[in-house]
Order: structure tokens, then C-alpha cells, then sequence
């Protein structure tokens, strides 16, 4: 593969998936040459059909899993590694908990094993769920982290993740390896369905459906939204900063809403006629599902480090939703 000198060469996992496609297209704009590996699992190519239009030949996309493609890759130089592979949504974590935990685990091991052999930057994307139960609120980055029960399925997802930021800092501490480690707070926007369980586009489908929009338990338990469009653009300068080298930072909204405040503003926004449902956590995931009442961050270290601040209103990203849910319908009926 031929590069100028002014192209950066960028290794992007998970990047046919929500948030990986978004920050393929960051990176594109930026001018770098961009390699995706995604089993599309959960990704779809169609996430980077803009991207591959407007790459001009900068866009390579590899069908592996990670661990697969790697050693395909040992003779390529990358300035910069992004690792998003994972197992994504409640529902696909509570419905196949093998799969979330080998995902995860496996598959940062072996991206962080490369990286180090490499001396490659790399971002590696974590998650809110690291923080189970919550010690205490806002969820701060040094905070002890709470889990329920092994036998509770739903803990899965997030010791997993915990575990790839251990490993994480554990390839800093003993290879120096660069690396920063980002925890996404409830990352919304174009392109993300509710086919694993996300609750906004789950919501504006059901609205732009007239069916049922469903609301888990009582609905009063409070989360924060950001759009990917403002998460995206920050992890290349997370990953740039020496301040952010070796450290956890939450990302996303700090601007908590409940899960039923959430159903009927997408109800009015959007015009819809749908009934509000409320469904049992027992009926929706199984009995003993474990859910938080409040999952709010501390936004202080990440807007200190590259002053963080989110431009898109949540009225702007349900309506974004909704009007790439309705392409995403027109495109699979033509």
C-alpha cells in the first residue's frame, strides 16, 4: 500500500459500527488513510458507503475478526490505532454473554499485544458499564467500580471492559505503551438502531411506526445522551494529547433525562401517535435484571484535558434519528 508523506496510515476496529463509522469519516476529513476490521457482526457497510465515496482509494475495509486480521498486518506501519470492536447493546449482552465476554477480551488483547509491538497510539473505547452498580454519583474515573452477582448476566459487558482497560494500562506501565482509554456515556446518533436494545432509536422507531413506544420498568431512571457528532471528532484529539496519555476519561453528556421523559419528547418531536407502554424488566431481558437509577459523569477531566464540549441538542439528534431511520427504510425497500 503507497502512501504520500503527508497521509497518516490509521487502523480502525469496529469501524462498519455506529460510532466506528462516524470516526472513520473524522478521519478521512482529516486526510488519513484508513484501514477498517469488522467481523459486521453488528456493523454494516452501508455505515461507510458516504465515507468510501468521498475517500478517494483512502478507505480500506478488512471482514475478520480482529484477532484474525492482525497477523495479515504485522508488516504495516499505523500512527494511530482506534479499537471500538466489541459486543454492543443490553439486550445482545444479556442474550449471548459468551460471545460479549470473548469479544471483548480476546479482541482487546490481541489489538493491545499489536500495538505494543508496533509502538502505536492507541485509543481503546470503554464504556459507563464499568461502573455496575455505582459507588456513588456523578461516576468519576478513580471511583471503585460495584458489580452485582457473576451469576447476574448482565455484569458481563462491563467487567469485560474493565478488563481491557487493565490490560490497557498494564501495556503503559510495562511497554509505555501510548495509550488513552475513552468511556462512552450513552453515545446517540444517525446511523444507530435498536435492533441490540438502544433505547433511543428503539423509541423513534416505534414512534415513526405508530406502534408502541416500550419504557422498561417505571422509567424514572435518569441517563445523559451525546450525539456521536460530538464524540467523534473527539477521540482523535484525545488520542494526539499528551495530557491524555495512560489516563480514563468519561465521555459524553452531563445533562440527565429519564428514560420516560425521553419516550414522550421523542413522542412530541415527532408527531406520533404511539402509546407510551411500560414493559417489566422481567419481561423485556429475563428475570433479575439489575438496572441503575441514575447513570451520570463527571465531565471535569475530559474538559479539562481538550476542553469537551458537545454541540448537538438532544431535539437535534432524535430528529437526526429519525430522518436516518427513514432513509435507512426507503434504501432497503428500493
Amino acid at each position: 500500500m503507497s502512501t504520500s508523506s503527508s497521509e497518516r496510515n490509521v487502523l480502525v476496529t469496529g469501524g462498519a459500527g455506529f460510532i466506528g463509522s462516524h470516526l472513520c469519516e473524522t478521519l478521512l476529513a482529516r486526510g488519513d488513510r484508513v484501514t477498517v476490521v469488522d467481523d459486521l457482526s453488528t456493523g454494516r457497510l452501508s455505515n461507510l458507503a458516504s465515507a468510501k465515496r468521498s475517500a478517494g482509494g483512502r478507505l480500506e475495509v478488512i471482514e475478520a475478526r480482529v484477532a484474525e486480521a492482525l497477523p495479515n498486518l504485522r508488516n504495516r506501519r499505523y500512527a494511530e490505532i482506534y479499537h471500538l470492536a466489541a459486543a454492543v447493546g443490553v439486550r445482545l449482552v444479556v442474550e449471548e454473554p459468551v460471545r460479549t465476554i470473548e469479544t471483548n477480551v480476546m479482541e482487546g488483547a490481541a489489538v493491545l499485544e499489536y500495538a505494543s509491538r508496533q509502538r502505536t497510539r492507541i485509543l481503546m473505547a470503554s464504556t459507563s458499564e464499568v461502573y455496575g452498580k455505582g459507588a456513588q454519583t456523578p461516576f468519576s474515573e478513580e471511583d471503585d467500580l460495584v458489580y452485582g452477582a457473576s451469576t447476574v448476566a448482565r455484569w458481563c459487558y462491563g467487567i469485560s471492559k474493565a478488563v481491557d482497560e487493565h490490560l490497557s494500562l498494564a501495556h503503559h506501565r510495562r511497554d509505555g505503551l501510548a495509550v488513552v482509554i475513552a468511556r462512552f456515556f450513552n453515545t446517540v446518533g444517525p446511523r444507530q438502531t435498536g435492533q441490540y436494545g438502544m433505547v433511543l432509536p428503539r423509541f423513534v422507531q416505534a414512534a415513526l411506526a405508530g406502534e408502541p413506544i416500550e419504557v422498561h420498568g417505571d422509567g424514572l431512571q435518569a441517563r445523559c445522551f451525546c450525539d456521536v457528532r460530538d464524540v467523534a471528532p473527539a477521540l482523535p484529539t484525545m488520542l494526539e494529547s499528551q495530557a491524555c496519555t495512560g489516563r480514563v476519561f468519561n465521555v459524553g453528556s452531563d445533562r440527565p433525562i429519564t428514560i420516560l421523559e425521553l419516550a414522550q419528547r421523542v413522542k412530541t418531536l415527532l408527531e406520533s401517535r404511539s402509546e407510551i407502554r411500560h414493559v417489566p424488566y422481567a419481561e423485556a431481558y429475563g428475570g433479575g435484571f439489575e438496572d441503575l437509577r441514575v447513570r451520570l459523569p463527571n465531565l471535569a477531566r475530559i474538559r479539562s484535558a481538550i476542553e469537551f464540549a458537545p454541540r448537538f441538542t438532544l431535539d437535534q439528534t432524535i430528529q437526526d434519528v429519525a430522518a436516518s431511520l427513514r432513509a435507512a427504510q426507503v434504501e432497503g425497500a428500493a
